[in-house]
């Protein structure tokens, strides 16, 4: 199984999902999209799987200061755009785990999702 994890390098909660991988050795990809940017394509299979509401990070920053206009009425299409717009918007980490997608970090999850404590 390929294993890619989508987030930004200096985000906290991606230091640690990366410290746990790394910790039981398990082989990753990492794709940072604050440089390498996200396509509205993959966001779209992200939110079809995981639903809009969980990819997008309402709690961050970045959403907080978006003028009430625009966090008003969201729907899919308009998380996505706003998601590819501002990157800094997609909940961290996000892991594709060859089609699965885990959003977020729980050492509980990715123990139980990838078969390690």
């Amino acid at each position: 199984m390929t294993i890619t994890m989508y987030g930004i390098k200096n985000c906290d909660t991606i230091k640690k999902a990366r410290q746990w991988l790394e910790a039981r050795s398990i082989d990753y990809v990492f794709h940072d999209y604050k440089q390498a940017g996200i396509d509205a394509e993959s966001l779209g299979r992200w939110c079809d799987a995981l639903g809009w509401d969980k990819v997008l990070n309402r709690a961050g920053t970045t959403f907080r200061k978006l003028p009430e206009a625009a966090r008003a009425d969201l729907d899919r299409d308009r998380a996505i755009a706003l998601m590819v717009e501002q990157p800094s918007m997609i909940k961290r980490p996000l892991l594709d785990l060859d089609g699965r997608y885990l959003a977020g970090f729980k050492p509980e999850t990715y123990a139980a999702t990838l078969g390690r404590e």
